[in-house]
């Protein structure tokens, strides 16, 4: 079926999301890797993905953690150093995107205090037609009410959705449920997907 509409992630897609390199420069590599052995800070993300409060989470961490109390804490204090840079060839395709007309959302885990921080830091994060965000629905890829979500809100059948994201298990899922999918691994990759599907031409996709 044609596309009709794009679908992008946001970490790791338009905007970096590297917990354990930002580690690694900030505490070494061997101490981070011990501290990620001791503390899941990836599960303390996900409470914080489906609406958990930032703060209260980090802190809750970090005192049931005090050997790792201050490290834990970056995960509040520094997060920006996490979440960057802009992907900016990223950036520049969905804006291609939208001149285009074709219709651009956004289906990403984002917690809702991170996810204002972002938006403050990125201003292009404001510029899709519409935004399904994890912590604002309490509902987190790949589970299937989040893209159930979007789907319920659109007026595309799931087949004319073009999807992508970084991790596997995410486009799977979307995969099951009849979307057209591209995992994400350089931006030059994806726009050759858009134009290799006549959504861009080669000079929109540059």
């Amino acid at each position: 079926m044609t596309i009709q509409a794009v679908v992008l992630d946001i970490g790791n897609v338009l905007i970096g999301w590297q917990p354990e390199p930002f580690y690694d420069r900030a505490i070494g590599q061997e101490r981070r890797r011990a501290m990620f052995d001791a503390v899941d800070l990836h599960k303390m993300n996900d409470r914080i993905d489906r609406g958990a409060t930032w703060k209260e989470e980090v802190e809750g961490a970090a005192l049931s953690y005090p050997d790792w109390s201050d490290e834990i804490r970056m995960w509040h204090d520094r997060w920006l150093e996490m979440a960057s840079p802009a992907i900016d060839h990223s950036v520049r395709l969905l804006r291609a995107l939208r001149r285009a007309d074709i219709p651009v959302f956004a289906l990403s885990n984002f917690g809702i205090q991170t996810f204002e921080l972002a938006e403050r830091e990125y201003p292009f994060l404001a510029e899709f037609d519409r935004r399904y965000i994890s912590g604002y629905l309490g509902e987190v890829k790949p589970e299937p009410a989040i893209y159930a979500a979007l789907e319920a809100d659109i007026d595309f059948a799931p087949s004319g959705l073009l999807f992508t994201d970084d991790r596997q298990d995410n486009i799977d899922a979307a995969a099951a449920r009849g979307w057209q999918t591209h995992l994400f691994t350089t931006p030059d990759a994806w726009a050759a997907r858009l134009v290799q599907e006549d959504l861009l031409t080669a000079d929109q996709a540059i």
